[in-house]
């Protein structure tokens, strides 16, 4: 699940940003990226695929400050797992940037009708259009307000976003429509994110967005509206949680929150991995291995290790069901003792 913080206010934004995004390291992601604005009006990214630290080596070769910005890890769904798919992601003008957890349905849609009005797109991501819809809509000479408002209005799916424009300054719009967002209220300073953690050592105050809402985040105040326009009052909290029953997200404890979220980990783990666009599947893991020497192995066996022991039961019963392959899973520890009976047709995966 992705992760999102956002920040305006006085702080150094770039170390408050990232320490948000390692707060939130524990949902699982594959790349990371930070935007932020200085001089009033210039606008940065910095991106790297993998962890945290290589964003973090690449804002040490090219640094970055600003008095706002917001910050992302992605977990794939729609493109895979690279830098150039990393968020934030911008539009033509390179003004506004979004970054965004959930999933938007009806982007493939979305992205041939802009693409008929001269929009250029760089990546495979679902986010893309985001950007590039507010972008169609402030042509309309609608505020930056409005044209979020008209641009939710056209997305399916579920998404929580944090939106800045270059041109609206120490400005930063959050949106809720399924996925979680808390936002945090300091002395002239305001958080986003998509979880708690990363607020709690700048503020408890906090209050969440309800679906179909909006908060426009500046530096003197916090004002909510729904889709629509229409004012709303939020009920704003103090948390009282240590950051560790923060993290545990309600649960009693850690393996009772993974459990449940093993089904979201492996649909997104897939879907990281297929591109609807063209509707390839990349797995840029096995790139030295060929089609025809995957239709060549006549057996497969997986070796691993406690719970990678069980996700190779979990893959031998969907590759014995899809691929009509026979496969065995062996505990690693005992395998390395084996002397197995291995062909040249027989494939071999490690799991840990």
């Amino acid at each position: 699940m992705c992760g999102i913080v956002g920040y305006v206010g006085n702080k150094q934004v770039v170390p408050l940003i990232i320490d948000g995004l390692r707060k939130l390291e524990y949902r699982g992601y594959d790349s990371a990226g930070i935007a932020v604005v200085n001089d009033g009006h210039n606008l940065e990214i910095r991106r790297a695929e993998g962890k945290l630290r290589n964003l973090e080596e690449t804002i040490r070769l090219s640094p970055i400050d600003g008095t706002y910005g917001i910050g992302h890890t992605r977990w794939a769904t729609h493109g895979r797992p690279t830098e150039e798919n990393a968020h934030p992601h911008r539009d033509c003008t390179g003004r506004v940037v979004v970054v965004h957890n959930g999933i938007i349905e009806n982007y493939i849609q979305l992205k041939e009708r802009l693409r008929k009005t001269d929009h250029r797109f760089v990546t495979e991501t679902d986010t893309e259009i985001i950007a590039h819809l507010i972008e169609e809509f402030l042509k309309q000479d609608q505020s930056f307000e409005q044209a979020v408002r008209s641009m939710v209005a056209e997305l399916r799916g579920i998404f929580a976003l944090s939106i800045i424009n270059a041109d609206e300054p120490d400005t930063i719009i959050a949106v809720r429509q399924g996925p979680p967002v808390v936002i945090g209220l300091g002395d002239r300073e305001f958080f986003v994110a998509s979880d708690i953690p990363p607020i709690l050592q700048h503020t408890r105050d906090v209050f969440f967005l309800g679906d179909g809402e909006l908060a426009i985040i500046n530096k003197d105040a916090v004002r909510v509206i729904d889709f629509e326009g229409n004012p709303v009052q939020p009920a704003i909290q103090r948390i009282t949680w240590d950051p560790i029953m923060a993290e545990k997200g309600g649960f009693k404890h850690f393996m009772l929150k993974e459990i449940y979220e093993q089904p979201r980990s492996v649909r997104d783990t897939v879907q990281g991995r297929i591109s609807l666009d063209s509707g390839q599947v990349f797995l840029d893991e096995f790139s030295n291995i060929t089609e025809a020497d995957f239709k060549r192995f006549s057996s497969i066996k997986i070796a691993a290790c406690g719970t990678s022991w069980h996700a190779g039961l979990a893959g031998k019963y969907m590759i014995e069901q899809l691929a009509r392959v026979p496969v065995d899973v062996d505990y690693a520890s005992e395998f390395r003792y084996r002397n197995p009976v291995m062909g040249e047709d027989d494939l071999l995966i490690f799991c840990w």
